[in-house]
């Protein structure tokens, strides 16, 4: 990334994860003058850190715990992300890198009644939305996911539901965006961020940048950053871990859940089994995160519930990631009030999925076009 950090642009994107990166690209292929800092490694956080994990359906356990009130309030962010997933697909050829994109389906599988008629109902409110999600018996989940338990009584299946490799896609979209003539700066924290008649300048170590519109992608740091000039955001961050397992015979092609409890479960290309869900990571005093061993036990048992193999396949490495969450799920995606020429985009909890989406729109906008898609009931911003 180039080390000489420039005194002005038109366009200061904060945060080098995969929303930052791509509104960076998008921008750059559109003939904009961008500067993208990040304050660590790119994609080091959430982006190059998540479970690879690639989501349309409702999340079962918020579902579950929320209600239909909050489903149905949360039901417009599936077109958001049906349309992510659309941008998803062809991603690979536009940063002409394998990204280990495949959309095999999702499958959310349920062991008591309850379970399956919190299924039901969840797919009513699905497919209000567009999203198609079947609901499954036991003999149809013998059909199409042999792999799973007896105990399995039945599911849903979103068909377009799926997997990326992230340790390739943070990588390969900052390369296409500095060929698309972006400049990138990592380890380059933002230190302060103040308005100007002429728009913004952001201090750094390595100086002050000044730029006429700033787009704030900096995911669990993003309320600190718009802090900086006095907005205060219901966001904020959460320690999360993952696992993957030593490879094993060719087993799950499906993103699999567990109406039970927390899971994500999925085989990648090696063979092996990345397995998470939101289980929290512990938070050293001096703000480290490291793996928590009771996640990791609890974790492991949930897949292993799901899918006895899991449970004869030994543990490699877990690491950790901070996720940005905020308490209604709902993105904040847009100029912010009061601050002209100040762009939030940030979809929280499963940003990576939403990532190309949240660009597309966030570049639409700050470049003064209608945005690829209504914000209407999907950003807290748009109500």
């Amino acid at each position: 990334m180039k080390n000489v950090l420039r005194h002005s642009a038109d366009v200061l994107v904060i945060g080098g994860g995969i929303a930052g990166l791509m509104t960076a690209l998008y921008l750059a292929e559109d003939g904009a003058d961008v500067v993208l800092l990040e304050a660590g490694e790119l994609g080091a956080q959430a982006s190059g850190a998540n479970a690879g994990s690639i989501h349309l359906q409702l999340q079962y356990p918020e579902f579950v715990t929320y209600g239909e009130s909050w489903a149905r309030a949360y039901a417009p962010c599936l077109r958001f992300l049906s349309q992510s997933l659309d941008l998803w697909q062809g991603l690979s050829a536009n940063v002409n890198e394998p990204l280990g994109v495949k959309l095999a389906g999702g499958l959310v599988v349920a062991r008591t009644e309850a379970q399956m008629q919190a299924i039901v109902a969840k797919a009513r409110i699905e497919a209000e939305a567009g999203v198609e999600v079947q609901v499954l018996t036991a003999d149809d989940l013998r059909q199409i996911a042999p792999y799973l338990a007896p105990e399995a009584i039945g599911g849903g299946f979103c068909s377009r539901e799926g997997k990326a490799n992230p340790l390739r896609t943070t990588p390969a979209i900052a390369a296409a965006a500095l060929r698309a003539g972006a400049s990138i700066h990592s380890h380059t924290p933002v230190t302060g961020l103040e308005a100007t008649p002429q728009g913004y300048v952001a201090t750094t170590r390595g100086g002050r940048i000044a730029a006429r519109r700033v787009v704030n992608a900096a995911g669990a740091s993003a309320g600190k950053i718009a802090a900086m000039l006095g907005l205060t955001l219901n966001i904020d961050g959460f320690p999360l871990q993952v696992t993957v397992t030593e490879p094993v015979a060719e087993l799950i092609p499906h993103l699999v859940y567990s109406a039970a409890g927390k899971l994500s479960l999925k085989q990648v290309a090696n063979g092996g089994l990345v397995i998470g869900g939101g289980w929290p990571a512990r938070v050293r005093p001096d703000g480290d995160l490291v793996t928590d061993p009771r996640s990791l036990t609890g974790n492991m048992a949930m897949a292993a519930g799901v899918v006895p193999a899991a449970g004869r396949a030994r543990a490699l490495r877990s690491w950790t990631a901070w996720v940005n969450g905020t308490p209604d799920w709902r993105p904040i995606l847009g100029e912010a009030p009061g601050l002209p020429g100040f762009f939030l985009a940030l979809f929280p909890w499963v940003g990576f999925s939403a990532g190309p989406m949240t660009a597309r729109v966030t570049a639409d906008l700050v470049l003064g076009r209608p945005p690829a898609l209504s914000l209407r009931g999907v950003s807290v911003l748009a109500d």
